[in-house]
């Protein structure tokens, strides 16, 4: 079988190697799906230009991300359930981005623990963080990621409360998940999936089990994480979490001008300009057609990334130009871990190097930390 050379093709392998309700799970958004949409609609509008006869040798993407080198301006994203895309699906990401030289992100709700992850990574890793109502557990979990060596802390501020996603509810998609008839039946429709899974004993949120009070099972979990999270979490919060972590701070769910101002005022190091994948407020503007606004009102104040929509190395070519110091990508990489395990992460990581390499050089640049909006073409 040739090689996938796109994003949308290891997104077809891994829908026939992955079973339904974890592809949609991670493959859908809230509502309607519109934001989900237009967070990849928005990028084909922003059009580049052409520039020819300029020397395109000894070309870098080298740069950095809240201090940390970086071998291209991209970080793998949180995500949850990573490790029901393929087994040991966290550790597998976090090796594969390690060896690519950009940082790894892990999830709170992930299947791996902080501790798994750490045990086979020589180099720190990132956390991203969910607000608890139970503060014990998330002083914990800072705590836990210090101990790790966890090099940066990624707060994320847009999921107080749940949005609906249909998907996961017609699915009967629940944290944990539950196998009932339907779950079954996909489950033994993916043999290789399956096979997988039965060599691994990360089934569940490694995370909380045996962490959390009074959750030591999966039966216990399932009501500690539909009353946990936190819709009272406020600005006020993110003072006592910088304390605690100590390090470098980014804030993830940065949609609003005024938001932005807000996250400059609590010291964070960094932003997100995200809308957690469409998978919250349908109607929501695309992260991408936000980043500009951002950028020009705190982007001198703050380092901003962005997140939401990337499928390709030029689409983190366009962030950039828009004064992105750099972005994330979770579906790529969740696409590539679910098609070919590492192997499809590392394959994911390669098909938008490569992508951002050309597009850069064909737009005149040799160096990524050059690249600005004279890249882009006037619409």
């Amino acid at each position: 079988m040739t090689a996938p050379l796109t994003i949308a093709e290891l997104k077809k392998l891994a829908q026939r190697r992955v079973p339904k309700m974890f592809f949609q799970y991670a493959d859908s958004g809230s509502w309607t799906e519109s934001t989900y949409g237009a967070n990849e609609a928005d990028f084909a509008k922003i059009k580049l230009r052409q520039r020819v006869l300029v020397d395109m040798t000894d070309r870098s993407l080298e740069t950095s991300m809240v201090g940390q080198a970086v071998s291209m301006p991209v970080a793998l994203a949180p995500t949850g359930l990573t490790g029901m895309q393929h087994a040991d699906g966290e550790m597998l990401a976090a090796r594969a981005a390690e060896e690519f030289g950009i940082p790894f992100t892990l999830s709170t709700m992930s299947i791996c623990s902080i501790e798994d992850v750490a045990s086979v990574t020589k180099r720190p890793f990132w956390f991203q963080l969910y607000v608890m109502k139970d503060r014990d557990f998330v002083i914990d979990l800072i705590n836990r990621a210090k101990a790790a060596k966890c090099s940066a802390l990624v707060l994320t501020a847009d999921l107080q409360i749940l949005g609906q996603r249909h998907n996961d509810l017609r699915n009967g998609l629940t944290a944990p998940p539950k196998l009932i008839p339907k779950h079954m039946w996909q489950v033994a429709m993916r043999p290789r999936w399956c096979l997988d899974m039965m060599r691994t004993k990360r089934h569940s949120f490694g995370n909380i089990i045996g962490h959390a009070k009074n959750v030591t099972s999966l039966a216990s979990l399932a009501g500690w994480t539909h009353e946990q999270f936190d819709p009272k979490l406020s600005w006020s919060d993110v003072g006592w979490i910088k304390e605690r972590w100590g390090g470098p701070l980014i804030i993830k769910g940065i949609l609003d001008v005024e938001d932005a101002k807000a996250a400059v005022a609590t010291g964070a190091d960094a932003i997100i300009v995200s809308n957690h994948g469409g998978r919250q407020l349908d109607g929501a503007p695309s992260s991408i057609s936000m980043l500009p606004d951002i950028v020009d009102a705190v982007g001198d104040k703050i380092e901003v990334h962005m997140d939401g929509g990337i499928r390709a190395g030029q689409d983190v070519l366009k962030a950039v130009a828009l004064g992105a110091k750099g972005t994330f990508i979770g579906r790529p990489f969740l696409y590539g871990l679910g098609a070919m395990g590492k192997q499809g992460v590392t394959l994911a990581l390669e098909i938008i190097r490569r992508e951002l390499d050309i597009s850069m050089a064909l737009c005149g640049k040799r160096d990524i930390k050059t690249v600005d909006r004279s890249i882009l073409a006037d619409l």
